[in-house]
């Protein structure tokens, strides 16, 4: 059995009026084609909806039942045509999105609001993950964008799409009684210290740039700790356990007896990107993507 909207639009006006000829005339139609119309409804759903005598009409309890149902089901009707506009505006749907930890103390908060405040009905769901692991789930079609440390492995360039966001120096991260007041700007003034590092599959170019920084000094550092998660790697050092060259804006994470300090003797930085596959036009995505953009 399938009911039309029109057949609801006719019931909910007659019983609204309950009268034939003034509903019709609401409806801009005559009565003869009403009252048929009204007639095959209660066919379809085997009863009656209204009581008739020659004087007036009444809504029997299936009518009455049926009244509201019918209201809200034509007011879903009415708002589909914008809430499509809306969904192919970007404005409604969901955003899978990931995230490096790093980007936690730079690029991602900011974005998240305005893109809260602009689509406040997007549902966004939020998964911390290294850059190796995002590109699977891009790969795979799990998430929908990614903020992670670049590059894009070379058989994922035909599928992905990475566009730079910024560029961050690195800065050391050392337990505060370690600090010294000397040439504290030179990284081999703590060449004794173990350093705290992540594995290099997480993020290889990354990896390769800090070891650098030590490598152009004549350094060889003793990796004591390693660790996936910026905010362990900072619970690392303030529990004395070695070194750490960070992004600059990981400063922003004020944990005690942490100290960071710029460099004078190092000329490195670390790169955050957005990737996403190409073959992806979520206009959610598409309107996330114009809003970093605009950043």
């Amino acid at each position: 059995m399938s009911i039309e909207t029109r057949q609801l639009r006719y019931f909910v006006a007659v019983a609204e009026e309950l009268h034939f000829g003034q509903a019709a005339r609401r409806l801009h139609m005559t009565q003869p084609p009403l009252s048929q119309a009204i007639q095959g409804l209660e066919a379809q759903l085997g009863v009656e909806l209204f009581h008739r005598t020659t004087r007036q009409i009444s809504l029997t309890p299936a009518g009455i039942a049926l009244l509201p149902e019918a209201k809200r089901l034509l007011l879903q009707t009415e708002s589909l045509p914008l809430l499509a506009q809306r969904a192919a505006a970007g404005q409604l749907g969901q955003l899978k999105l990931a995230f490096v930890s790093i980007a936690d103390y730079s690029v991602l908060p900011p974005s998240l609001q305005q893109f809260r405040s602009a689509y406040p009905q997007v549902q966004i769901e939020l998964q911390e993950a290294t850059s190796d692991v995002q590109l699977l789930a891009l790969e795979k079609g799990l998430i929908d964008v990614g903020l992670l440390i670049p590059p894009i492995p070379d058989n994922l360039s035909t599928i992905i799409t990475y566009r730079r966001l910024r560029i961050e120096p690195l800065i050391l991260a050392i337990a505060e009684h370690r600090r010294k007041r000397k040439s504290a700007s030179q990284l081999s003034s703590y060449k004794d210290l173990p350093l705290v590092l992540f594995p290099r599959k997480i993020a290889p170019a990354f990896h390769d740039c800090i070891l650098s920084c030590f490598q152009q000094q004549g350094l060889t550092p003793k990796i004591s700790q390693e660790a996936i998660q910026m905010q362990t790697i900072i619970a690392l050092v303030s529990a004395d356990m070695g070194i750490a060259l960070v992004p600059q804006s990981v400063s922003n994470l004020k944990r005690p007896g942490v100290y960071y300090q710029n460099l004078s003797d190092i000329d490195a930085a670390v790169e955050i990107g957005v990737a996403w596959r190409k073959d992806n036009n979520s206009p959610v995505l598409q309107a996330f993507l114009n809003l970093l953009e605009e950043q």
